[in-house]
């Protein structure tokens, strides 16, 4: 039973893929953005280090919002077509669409002590606590 699985995960991609026939079954405009792009997130000399991977993506192209205790990236990457007289597009793998995760944190931001950076397809969003979350108690008076 494991050579016959084996088996067809070998032949069966090699087939759709490699097989000419097959073309108009594969997408030719590639796949969707993953929904749930990597991101890392720390807690660094008092503040949250929020990595994200967005590879493809420019920096024009990403939002940032910060609402209380909640940070929510978006991207999104125009779906790419050429279009030339020299031929067809038989192939392409490219990532496309808007994706857009949200994290919760612990406690509230201050959107004045926050920066990002972004390089190479990976964003870095430092991300200031806001001082004094603690409610404030209400003095009972007779």
């Amino acid at each position: 039973m494991n050579y016959l699985s084996n088996l067809s995960k070998n032949i069966f991609p090699k087939f759709l893929y490699n097989n000419p026939y097959m073309l108009f079954a594969n997408p030719l405009h590639g796949d969707f953005l993953k929904p749930n792009f990597p991101v890392d997130v720390q807690e660094k000399n008092g503040s949250y280090v929020v990595n994200a991977e967005l590879p493809g993506v420019k920096k024009e192209n990403v939002e940032i919002n910060i609402d209380n205790d909640r940070l929510t990236i978006s991207a999104s990457i125009e779906q790419y077509d050429q279009k030339s007289n020299e031929g067809a597009i038989i192939q392409s793998e490219r990532y496309f669409g808007s994706v857009s995760r949200t994290i919760f944190l612990p406690t509230a931001i201050d959107k004045n002590a926050s920066t990002a950076r972004f390089k190479d397809g990976l964003l870095e969003i430092t991300l200031g606590k806001l001082k004094n979350t603690h409610g404030n108690n209400l003095e009972i008076k007779s």
